[in-house]
């Protein structure tokens, strides 16, 4: 009884092991060394337990020498991870609408402004969101948990139609655009937005795809089947652990 309890306990840690080094090999050696970066903030380092960053970048497959927009980028947690990843050849874009000045405490940079003090690869960018647009072609278009926000009164005269055809026309063919959102209930619409910052998945896939897009995939790393979609997303019951989905769409081409 004791052996086949020993074997059984080694044969446990050998899947085990083997289980972790197959999520590794999943992750790319870019996108593994960015999370792992030393440099980044201590506070984004915290929130990666929830955020799965390792998985996220390796869903939107950026690589070494991309060129990224990190559209509404707040704070930049996931402006750094991009920045990292993509390496000295390649570019972010940090993007804020001048819509969202509002919520700045400082004046936004100047368009073509450097987006990071410490990022050499990182260009802010602002204009009002209807007429996004980027200096060259870009491979990746990333919105994490602000795309509802543009349906807000306080984001008028924000038009995602516009919008979306703006990242459309930013984008390479064959370029991803990758949307990051908070669920609202099936159903419901655009009637959450506002009030508890959620949005139906179903509509982000409609508008998106009406922009030109073909939907490619999504990502469940992110949802949480015990969120009932009627709390707001900043409620201490549930902030930071709201069901998300995400959507990959592709630039045909």
């Amino acid at each position: 009884m004791a052996r086949r309890l020993l074997l059984a306990a080694t044969a446990a840690l050998v899947i085990g092991a083997s289980g972790a080094a197959a999520f590794a090999a999943d992750v790319p050696a870019n996108i593994a060394a960015a999370v792992a970066d030393a440099s980044r903030p201590a506070d984004d380092k915290a929130r990666d337990a929830d955020r799965k960053p390792a998985e996220m970048l390796a869903f939107a497959g950026v690589k070494p020498g991309d060129k990224v927009v990190d559209f509404i980028a707040g704070k930049g947690y996931f402006t750094k991870l991009f920045s990292a990843a993509v390496g000295p050849k390649g570019v972010v874009y940090k993007y804020a609408p001048t819509e969202f000045a509002q919520f700045s405490k400082t004046p936004l940079p100047a368009n073509g402004a450097p987006g990071d003090p410490d990022r050499k690869n990182v260009i802010f960018l602002t204009s009002p969101a209807n007429s996004f647009t980027t200096p060259e072609p870009v491979d990746i278009v990333w919105t994490s948990q602000n795309y509802h926000d543009l349906h807000d009164s306080f984001a008028k005269p924000a038009d995602l139609a516009l919008v979306n055809k703006a990242i459309f026309n930013a984008l390479k063919p064959g370029g991803v655009y990758v949307v990051l959102d908070h669920a609202a209930a099936p159903g419901s619409g655009l009637a959450a937005t506002e009030t508890l910052h959620r949005i139906d998945p179903a509509v982000v896939k409609s508008e998106v795809e009406a922009a030109g897009f073909k939907f490619e995939g999504e990502s469940d790393v992110l949802a949480n089947p015990a969120d009932d979609h009627t709390k707001k997303v900043f409620d201490p019951a549930i902030r930071g652990k709201t069901d998300q989905f995400v959507f990959k769409f592709r630039k045909p081409g």
